[in-house]
């Protein structure tokens, strides 16, 4: 295919293909599929009748139009008012010519591609119109929150025998996959594109004709852009991957995963495009100083230097190359503020970057942050996909070099979520930055306190050859040194004790819970007996009491902490799956109702070790030090309790945590009974023994 193939050729041919017989699309919960369902168009006269569909965001689907063509003036009608009026656009049809006034059309399919550049979104009503008597013929209205289909971008090829690599691959339609600057070496005996289920490639697919239509064994490539068609009457929505796999020797030579929540237009034939303005080439990349290939015009220093953003406004997107100095488990935050004109984090909409180090690949994940809290799973600091929306920053590159990690991504200027996403405007607005340590579940966890933005920064999206830059970025030191000399705190114990207090501190920055556990955390903590995370130690068979204040609103997830104890060393046993919770074991705190639901029990009023000032965790050599600069503040109300009486099956360790949020506790040691004092007394004996030993050779040599 050649990659200036010019797009309006292929939709000069578009309605022959809708209008084609086997134009029959299939999805896997439906017969056919159309792109989104917007509604029935309404019938007010001359037979009016069809089903309207939005296939991407500039074109309309109409199934089934009717209408008896007796009017002397009507046409297919947008507008943005109320109701429909004379205040309209006509829309073109058929395309490609100058607009003719409507004939009569019985049950024909109908493509509608919006003029002047307008997008569904701009538009509210698609009626057909008679102009000479401004009469409305039929309507159907276009809702404020469609999910409109998109061309969905996924990662490139795995790299794992021949050759293989590829740019950012895409799904065009329910059946075209574009796959730009394609590698292969064309050695092996008997490899074609292979799609199927499951979790990985296997023997069990099926082949897919090459650029060509071909089903031959693969050739080489040498960085080409080509586009495939699943055959038959296979679409997207059926499979979990794409390889390059050898029949042969059943071996993948590389592959992608398809996602499941993909709302990609529907297939209308082998259309031939030229390649999205989004892919940037990978061999080689332009250089313009900076990492990540295709230049960006604009660009400005955040967070001291430690943070750089580039941006362009491309069409419906703008690209965004998001640079720190970070160490490699940490991330970037970057987006629109929760309010104008002040560095606002709730309600902030960003994006976040890094290395997931588990999964081993760089993120660009969409955030929404509700409350200042951890993500309980439905509020807090959140990634989109985790409360029920998309992620719609889409990742084209990352890199890390020199201790400066670089991710580049695309992000909608408008999305279809806005009670999740803010609307990014056509002019100045505010921004927000940070940096923090990702979590073992490679989402955003607190940040520290100097590493977020605090002024009001305001950045103009569409703007061009903005330069705030320095080479700052560039010329830190590695932004771990200092912090890397503080020394941590020793971890406290707490023994022989049958009464706790349960309540929420800060985690002493860098000296305390990151350093206690090897675990970040969002921030807070438990203080066991004015004590951070202290490690318990119980006996089998006795009872123990805690006393919990933690919070009991659970409307306000960044207060609302139950005490629990449990298997898990993470916790968090509220906002798990119903499988994660199998896998978890609890032995005090929650209750489950005959439906068997569970409910934290450990709850009362909160009660917090805050700072006097600022965090002083840096300067205090020991958490008595730092205690010191702590005050407790308590709201009105009774604290929870949590009695436990530990059974003889309780195993050796378990852990304190809270119920809603992950890694706020840590450990029980649990032993039998009496095992603790006849250790301490086993050791004196032989203390005393070895004194023994010692004062008699002292002895034997006089």
């Amino acid at each position: 295919m050649a990659k200036n193939t010019v797009i309006g050729l292929a939709w000069m041919g578009l309605t022959f293909l809708v209008l084609a017989p086997n134009f029959v699309l299939s999805r896997t919960t439906d017969a056919n599929y159309y792109g989104t369902f917007i509604g029935k168009l309404k019938d007010y006269a001359h037979g009016i009748r069809g089903k309207v569909y939005a296939i991407d965001d500039t074109i309309i689907f109409i199934k089934g139009f009717s209408y008896d063509g007796t009017a002397p003036d009507a046409f297919f009608w947008i507008n943005n008012s109320t109701i429909p009026g004379p205040g309209g656009e006509i829309v073109p049809y058929p395309e490609g010519r100058e607009p003719l006034v409507l004939t009569a059309y019985n049950n024909t399919d109908v493509i509608l591609r919006l003029p002047g550049g307008k997008k569904i979104r701009d538009i509210k009503w698609l009626s057909v119109w008679c102009r000479r008597f401004t009469v409305n013929f039929g309507d159907v209205a276009i809702p404020s929150n469609l999910e409109i289909p998109r061309l969905k971008m996924l990662p490139e090829f795995s790299r794992l025998a021949h050759g293989l690599r590829s740019g950012n691959i895409s799904i065009l339609d329910s059946k075209t996959i574009y796959i730009p600057n394609l590698h292969y070496d064309g050695a092996g005996p008997d490899a074609y594109f292979w799609v199927g289920t499951g979790s990985e490639p296997n023997i069990m697919g099926t082949k897919v004709p090459n650029e060509m239509g071909s089903s031959s064994k693969l050739r080489g490539y040498q960085g080409e852009d080509i586009e495939i068609v699943l055959p038959g009457s296979m679409t997207i929505f059926d499979i979990d991957w794409l390889s390059v796999w050898c029949v042969q020797y059943k071996h993948n030579f590389g592959h992608v995963m398809i996602p499941k929540d993909l709302d990609v237009p529907p297939a209308l034939g082998q259309t031939k495009i030229t390649p999205p303005w989004w892919y940037i080439p990978t061999d080689p990349p332009v250089s313009n100083g900076m990492p990540g290939g295709q230049e960006l015009t604009n660009c400005k220093d955040m967070l001291e230097g430690r943070v750089q953003v580039q941006w362009e406004l491309m069409g419906e997107d703008v690209q965004i190359r998001l640079s720190g100095r970070i160490n490699e488990d940490q991330y970037v935050a970057f987006g629109l503020s929760g309010r104008e004109g002040k560095a606002e984090m709730v309600g902030g909409d960003v994006v976040v970057i890094g290395y997931d180090k588990k999964k081993k690949k760089f993120i660009a994940e969409d955030y929404y942050m509700s409350d200042i809290a951890q993500c309980d799973g439905t509020r807090g600091v959140c990634p989109d996909e985790r409360v029920g929306g998309k992620n719609d920053a889409i990742l084209l590159d990352g890199e890390r070099k020199n201790g400066i990690t670089t991710v580049t991504y695309v992000r909608p200027m408008r999305t279809n979520e806005p009670v999740k996403d803010r609307m990014i405007p056509e002019s100045e607005t505010s921004v927000i930055a940070a940096i923090g340590i990702l979590n073992d579940r490679g989402e955003a966890n607190a940040h520290w306190a100097g590493d977020k933005t605090v002024e009001d920064i305001r950045i103009d999206f569409t703007s061009k050859n903005i330069h705030e830059c320095t080479n700052s970025l560039y010329n830190l030191p590695d932004e771990s040194d200092d912090d890397d000399n503080l020394k941590p705190w020793p971890p406290a114990v707490i023994t022989g004790v049958s009464n706790f207090t349960a309540r929420i501190g800060p985690t002493g920055g860098k000296r305390g819970y990151l350093s206690i556990t090897g675990q970040p955390s969002w921030g807070i903590a438990w203080f066991i007996n004015e004590l951070l995370i202290p490690e318990i130690t119980v006996e089998r068979g006795k009872t123990y009491v805690f006393i919990v204040e933690g919070g009991n609103d659970p409307t306000k997830p960044a207060r609302y902490h139950p005490f629990y104890i449990t298997s898990s060393p993470q916790g968090g046993f509220g906002q798990k799956t119903e499988s994660q919770r199998s896998n978890e074991k609890v032995f005090a705190g929650v209750n489950y109702d005959s439906d068997g639901y569970p409910t934290p029990t450990a709850v009362g009023r909160y009660c917090e070790w805050a700072h006097m000032t600022v965090d002083m965790s840096s300067e205090s050599p020991t958490f008595a030090n730092f205690f010191e600069t702590l005050r407790l503040d308590c709201d009105q109300g009774e604290p929870g309790e949590l009695v436990w009486t530990v059974t003889d099956d309780t195993p050796d360790l378990v852990y304190y945590q809270c119920y809603t949020h992950q890694n706020l506790g840590w450990k029980i040691h649990v032993k039998n009974l009496g095992e603790t004092s006849s250790s301490n007394c086993l050791s004196t004996l032989n203390g005393l023994k070895i004194f023994t030993i010692i004062i008699i050779a002292i002895l034997s040599t006089r």
